[in-house]
């Protein structure tokens, strides 16, 4: 088993170029992460790690227009593309893994495995997304990806700051190399590392699946008929999955699994990699997954 990312490419609906990282044996069963829509592949680092060190071969994957994967020439961000693209990674590993989605992830998760390919996955791990998300949590999360994202910043500094003032209950970083994996330099300016088309609602196919509850109920409700364990993992400070949101889920679909990670906002792996990353594996060490 080795510990070093080994990256290789899938090709997406489209020709779409997606990129990815595993550690972990190649012939194990494999955990997929798959990050939400203002990360790449990179914020799964120590949960990955995690993973990888307990047996699993541990996947991380930059979505379309995230990342090192490819911009949609077509600007096609549905979620239904985002799916599909996954589903061409998944050709690449063992079958049935485990899809751990955050947010953008989690909502990509519950359409490839609850719609487009039912019975691909062994397990499903929702991080801080349910279908009937707070609303006024996802506008903050989309007016804080569209800032700045035609002007760019002049430093790694003016990023960190901003991400305190988003997300002021995590500790500001000493070191803000790790920064540089979510942004990419241009000239002079740092900008974020995604296709701007995505978040400034000019993408010719957005992902406009986010606001079809029946759709996305329906999808959940056909992962847990089949008998697939899922599990939801909020956090506890979090603005997008409110406790009242996760309530409401968990008493629609009384079979999925439940964790409140405490101090931990939407970026829950972010915030307690600690707690989440256990969180995740006790779920599957529970499910014999």
């Amino acid at each position: 088993m080795t510990l070093t990312p080994e990256t290789f490419t899938a090709c997406g609906v489209g020709g779409t170029r997606i990129v990815a990282d595993r550690l972990g044996d190649t012939d194990t069963p494999a955990v997929v992460f798959l990050h939400g829509g203002g990360q790449t592949r990179r914020s799964w680092g120590k949960a990955a790690a995690a993973v990888a060190e307990r047996g699993w071969q541990a996947v991380t994957v930059d979505s379309r227009g995230h990342g090192e994967s490819d911009w949609s020439e077509g600007g096609d961000y549905r979620l239904v593309s985002f799916a599909g693209d996954v589903e061409e990674v998944l050709r690449h590993l063992p079958p049935k893994p485990v899809l751990v989605g955050a947010s953008l992830g989690g909502l990509t998760a519950m359409l490839l495995a609850g719609e487009i390919s039912p019975g691909i996955a062994r397990a499903v791990v929702l991080v801080d997304i349910v279908p009937n998300m707070d609303q006024s949590g996802a506008d903050r999360i989309h007016t804080f990806m569209a800032d700045r994202m035609k002007t760019g910043f002049e430093s790694l500094d003016e990023v960190a700051d901003m991400i305190a003032e988003y997300n002021p209950h995590r500790p500001r970083p000493s070191d803000l190399n790790g920064l540089r994996t979510n942004l990419r330099r241009r000239g002079d300016r740092w900008y974020w590392h995604w296709d701007p088309k995505f978040i400034s609602d000019t993408a010719s196919l957005p992902p406009s699946e986010v606001s079809d509850l029946d759709r996305l109920n329906a999808a959940v409700e056909t992962i847990l008929g089949d008998g697939v364990p899922m599990l939801l993992v909020r956090g506890q400070v979090s603005d997008l999955v409110g406790q009242d949101r996760a309530d409401e889920f968990l008493a629609r679909f009384p079979a999925v699994e439940f964790v409140d990670v405490e101090g931990a906002g939407h970026m829950v792996a972010g915030d307690r990699n600690d707690l989440f990353a256990d969180a995740v594996l006790d779920f599957l060490v529970r499910q014999g997954a």
